[in-house]
């Protein structure tokens, strides 16, 4: 069921019949909560359950259990745990909710976008519109210019999140490079320079190590920036770059069917880079930022990249292609020097669906981050605590250097030897931060997509990792 919210100056007729109340320690003082908040507090009900619906004169109330929410977080998560009580008690479609004194603008500004969050469902592609319903929240309440402001910078985020899930969900047939840069493009109505760099363009660079991996397939190559430049000075820009293989076969090296048919969301890194951009725009942030895609398909064809084969990358060093399903960090290769030399920015975080190794170390609780710079890493860290986008910090070290080391070329693609997969990948990208600039790699291949859903997304793409920079930005940068 999908929810819609409407701001209202006063209690629309389609909710008569319900209304939902969030009860703290200090809502007692509510002259209509105050009987029946302490007949449930008296039976201890609210100590076990976060929602109760009580019956009272032939009207629903649902009594929302605040007590022990005290941070953002938790109202956010309390927002997700109302979306799934409305959707599983079938009462009615439109309820009525307020902000009542004693919550802060904040408080209930999360506690509706945990709600929306939560209710995001991927669906174009269904038939029966029958099951489209919508759960209808009527929001009232005094509007001030703090929390008009506050609902606005939510709105956005929210909206960077959904293009995400949007395009992490959609199938390979449908996302290849040529419609995904075609995309990228319809975000310049929002203020963003987006420069589409083809085949071509490419070839003439020398970004062989990205050509490599699109060149089994009969869609294009591409490179694209996304800029904003919201400082009024001439900062230099934080920059994030995205993986974007839109389908991973695993070239020749080819994958098992059973993994190859998740492959579609192989450039979820590259669609959380799309969607922060475009929060980024619509908040009209005062700061400078570049997003760089690489977006590619990576397809088994009589012209595919074969194993063993050299190429000659954007920095000038060479590469021996040893696994053909080791192509996110040539992506990404050409892309971090590009970034780096032409931005020359404060900072870059790239993000990717990098190694299944990181899954066998981290699961699907924790991203793996990578860096060669201790601020960075503790700012992406705290930024991904607040926002419960984890991050656990793994080794970067010279002596895993020997690993990647290749007879024939300046560095192979895989460590042959076995072991540490996801630290010799991150390895291989920081060879190609030639001028030292901070760096922090981020293996979301646990993280990007989940069968089961969390606190705050549905099962399916989850648009990990917007929530975090966002954060970041906002607790560092503006």
């Amino acid at each position: 069921m999908k929810l819609k919210l409407d701001f209202v100056s006063k209690e629309p007729k389609q909710t008569k019949d319900n209304e939902i109340f969030l009860v703290n320690d200090k809502s007692s003082k509510n002259k209509l909560l105050k009987s029946v908040y302490k007949s449930l507090l008296a039976n201890k009900l609210f100590t076990e359950k976060k929602f109760l619906l009580k019956n009272i004169n032939n009207k629903n109330y649902i009594f929302v259990n605040c007590l022990k929410s005290k941070t953002s977080l938790d109202y956010e998560k309390l927002g997700s745990h109302l979306y799934i009580f409305l959707k599983n008690n079938k009462i009615d479609k439109s309820f009525l909710v307020s902000n009542a004194s004693y919550l802060t603008n904040v408080q209930f500004e999360k506690f509706l976008h945990g709600a929306q969050l939560k209710s995001y469902q991927f669906d174009i592609y269904k038939t029966d519109k029958s099951k489209n319903e919508i759960i209808n929240l009527y929001v009232v309440g005094i509007k001030s210019k703090k929390s008009n402001i506050l609902r606005n910078k939510l709105n956005s985020l929210l909206q960077g999140i959904f293009l995400t899930r949007d395009l992490v969900s959609e199938p390979g047939n449908v996302l290849h490079p040529d419609e995904y840069a075609r995309r990228i493009t319809k975000l310049r109505k929002l203020g963003l320079k987006v420069t589409v760099y083809n085949q071509k363009k490419l070839k003439k660079m020398g970004m062989n190590a990205l050509l490599g991996v699109g060149q089994g397939s009969v869609r294009g190559s591409y490179l694209v920036t996304i800029e904003w430049n919201g400082a009024k000075n001439k900062s230099k820009p934080l920059a994030f770059v995205g993986k974007g293989v839109c389908f991973d076969t695993g070239g020749y090296s080819l994958k098992p069917a059973k993994f190859m048919e998740d492959m579609t969301y192989d450039m979820a890194g590259s669609a959380t880079v799309v969607g922060l951009m475009k929060t980024i725009a619509l908040k009209k942030s005062k700061i400078n930022v570049v997003g760089v895609v690489g977006l590619v398909e990576n397809m088994v064809s009589g012209n595919a990249q074969r194993p063993g084969d050299i190429v000659k990358s954007y920095s000038g060093k060479t590469i021996e292609v040893l696994n053909t399903d080791a192509e996110g960090r040539l992506v990404l290769a050409d892309a971090l020097t590009f970034t780096e030399e032409k931005f020359k920015p404060q900072f870059i975080v790239d993000l990717a669906t990098l190694t299944g190794a990181i899954i066998v170390s981290l699961g699907s609780e924790y991203a793996g981050l990578f860096s060669n710079n201790d601020k960075l890493s503790k700012q992406l860290i705290d930024a991904g605590e607040s926002v419960e986008e984890k991050l656990w910090r793994m080794p970067l070290n010279e002596n895993f250097d020997k690993l990647i080391n290749s007879k024939n070329a300046d560095m192979q693609n895989i460590n042959y030897i076995g072991g540490a997969g996801s630290t010799t990948a991150a390895q291989f990208l920081q060879r190609f931060i030639i001028k030292k600039t901070p760096w922090a790699h981020l293996d979301i291949a646990g993280m990007a997509f989940s069968k089961y859903g969390g606190a705050l997304n549905s099962g399916g793409a989850t648009g990990y990792g917007v929530r975090l920079l966002n954060k970041l930005i906002e607790d560092n940068y503006e």
